[in-house]
């Protein structure tokens, strides 16, 4: 889950940051770069998804009028 990773390494980023942990920080903003790319990708598919909807109907509709 993107939003979750994303959450959670700031989470630890944050923890890092009052804990003077540099590897907890970057582990954090690790975690949290994955979650946004996860969040990308998965917005990418559902307008991929959309566009492949659209397009069967433009397909069908006109084999519908060109029979």
């Amino acid at each position: 889950m993107g939003w979750l990773d994303k959450l959670m390494g700031r989470s630890k980023e944050t923890v890092g940051t009052a804990t003077d942990s540099p590897a907890m920080r970057e582990e954090g903003r690790h975690q949290e770069a994955a979650g946004e790319a996860e969040a990308r990708a998965s917005a990418a598919e559902d307008r991929a998804q959309a566009e492949r909807e659209r397009a069967a109907k433009e397909s069908a509709e006109a084999d519908r009028l060109n029979p």
